[in-house]
């Protein structure tokens, strides 16, 4: 009884559904490749940020490695809460409501643009660029990265929403769904992980 209780267990995750959590691990080493390298980095420098490897010139230009914390303090309170939203969503669908998945979807699309619009007003402040040391090189390669894959998550959850709105997806019908929020709780958690990273564990000497 318990192997037969298993292979229907097995049965029920489609090839679909496992052909994207394959996807899924292979994005979670995509990012420890990342942030590998970033620690090596950080690791190897002098210090960190490495302002003695600024030259005369980019310290003429006023380049300064430092990170503004305001702004993406306040860009993962939204990311987390766009996070919660996508989840009601797939409960509301769970239970067969599909007008309520597509308003949960359409709130979690316009938090994860908010997001990236903060990103890129962050980048436009910052005084320093990706060609400013090896500091600037990683801090803009990993959110750089992650902004990319939060695009693609809003791009995700917007087909999804365009699918539900043809009324494609019911209480026992909803996969793509689960997928969707599955994605997006992974650039969730990788943001939260580059956040502590390059925000809260901040400069050694």
């Amino acid at each position: 009884m318990a192997a037969h209780g298993a292979v229907q267990h097995r049965q029920g995750l489609s090839n679909g559904m496992l052909g994207f959590i394959l996807f899924v691990a292979s994005e979670v080493m995509f990012f420890g490749g990342l942030f590998a390298a970033y620690f090596i980095a950080r690791a190897d420098a002098p210090s960190w940020p490495p302002t003695e490897l600024l030259t005369e010139e980019q310290l003429a230009a006023g380049v300064e490695l430092h990170l503004e914390w305001v702004l993406p303090t306040i860009a993962t309170v939204l990311l987390v809460l766009s996070s919660v939203t996508i989840q009601i969503g797939v409960m509301q669908i769970q239970r067969g409501n599909r007008t309520a998945l597509m308003w949960w979807l359409f709130v979690s699309i316009v938090l994860g643009l908010i997001f990236l619009a903060m990103q890129m007003y962050d980048y436009a402040q910052l005084p320093f660029r990706a060609d400013d040391t090896i500091f600037g090189t990683t801090f803009y390669t990993l959110t750089g990265f992650h902004g990319a894959h939060v695009a693609g998550g809003v791009i995700f959850m917007l087909v999804v929403l365009v699918r539900s709105a043809g009324g494609q997806f019911d209480a026992g019908n909803h996969e793509a769904v689960e997928a969707c929020s599955f994605y997006w709780h992974f650039v969730d958690v990788v943001w939260l992980a580059l956040f502590t990273t390059l925000y809260i564990v901040g400069p050694r000497s």
